[in-house]
């Protein structure tokens, strides 16, 4: 089923955001500019693993020989009108970022921005509920949290966890040669900028969303994959560019053997596209070499994702190759 159309919600979330989900970042190329002038150009404390260099998904702190803390935070605004399910998806997405460096999280608090005077408290219940029931799901423990008063509601986790320093996912580590796998289909945005638009509520897109990258990253690790990231806000070109950049490779996309989730091309077709996945296009374009492939294409290609699968460099069950790694070239992706 491409949607499913029922009773219109009595508050529906999504109207009181003025983006939803992953959409609503900071746009990259800004994002990048406003991290640079925070580094000094001086060496990272060998303790710090993973830092702000490359913008990896978490930051990694190796605390002895064997163990590592993996340290993150993410919060969004509404992407769906079901308290439960945005509950669900948030912390399913902030947890992801620990999976995504190839740790497992331990514990989280909760990260809490609510209207207090125009949205009712009993609904930060189902919030919190959805959250809690994902982290238990994950074995994670969830203690506490902070919250304010906020004009628009957020919510999302700041995670901690635990990794091997010897055996961690990067997002510098891309070799010539690797192929690229992607552990969940595309068009997450297009469905979530429908469901804003219009009340459809799309089961195939909450359940992607709702999916944790756990298994897709112990698999990774287990056939000795180094490098690999999340797919979230600035879409499958955005992070394929980062990742590629950072590893000194160039991208070559299989674009039919990209994934998409049913309904996700009809949504582009009508129009359903966010700022954010336009953005994202602008960002990659003069990295990017499209080949054939016209604006449709890219878009979907550089749709903002919410809690998306991960990127894989190296081969991992179930998980569809949809290109690989070459050595550097003029352009940093190419289409094929």
């Amino acid at each position: 089923m491409t949607g499913t159309t029922r009773e219109p919600a009595t508050i529906r979330l999504t109207q009181y955001a003025h983006g939803g989900g992953c959409a609503c970042k900071i746009p990259p190329g800004e994002l990048e500019a406003i991290v640079a002038g925070l580094l000094d150009g001086g060496a990272a404390p060998p303790q710090l693993l993973i830092g702000l260099d490359d913008g990896d998904d978490a930051a990694v702190v190796r605390i002895d020989g064997g163990r590592a803390v993996v340290a993150t935070a993410d919060f969004f605004t509404p992407v769906v009108d079901d308290p439960y399910d945005w509950g669900r998806i948030a912390a399913t997405n902030a947890l992801s970022d620990v999976y995504a460096v190839g740790g497992e999280p331990l514990v989280a608090v909760n990260l809490l921005g609510w209207p207090r005077d125009t949205l009712p408290m009993e609904l930060v219940t189902e919030v919190l509920r959805g959250g809690l029931d994902v982290a238990r799901t994950a074995r994670c423990h969830v203690a506490g949290g902070h919250s304010v008063d906020d004009p628009e509601p957020k919510y999302g986790m700041a995670v901690t966890g635990l990794a091997d320093p010897g055996r961690l996912l990067r997002i510098d580590a891309g070799r010539p040669g690797l192929p690229i796998s992607l552990t969940k289909p595309l068009g997450i945005g297009v469905l979530n900028t429908r469901h804003k638009a219009t009340g459809e509520v799309f089961p195939q897109a909450i359940a992607a969303m709702t999916t944790l990258n756990g298994d897709a990253s112990r698999a990774a690790l287990a056939a000795g994959v180094r490098c690999a990231t999340d797919v979230t806000g600035f879409g499958l070109l955005g992070h394929l560019f980062k990742l590629a950049r950072a590893s000194g490779v160039t991208a070559l996309v299989d674009v039919a053997a990209v994934p998409y989730l049913e309904g996700a091309p009809e949504a582009l077709r009508d129009g359903y596209v966010s700022g954010g996945t336009r953005r994202n296009l602008a960002w990659v374009e003069p990295h990017l070499d499209a080949g054939r492939f016209g604006e449709d294409d890219l878009l979907l290609l550089a749709d903002a994702q919410t809690s998306g699968g991960l990127l894989v460099a190296g081969e991992i069950p179930g998980a569809p190759i949809i290109g690989e790694l070459i050595p550097r070239q003029a352009t940093t992706l190419r289409l094929q």
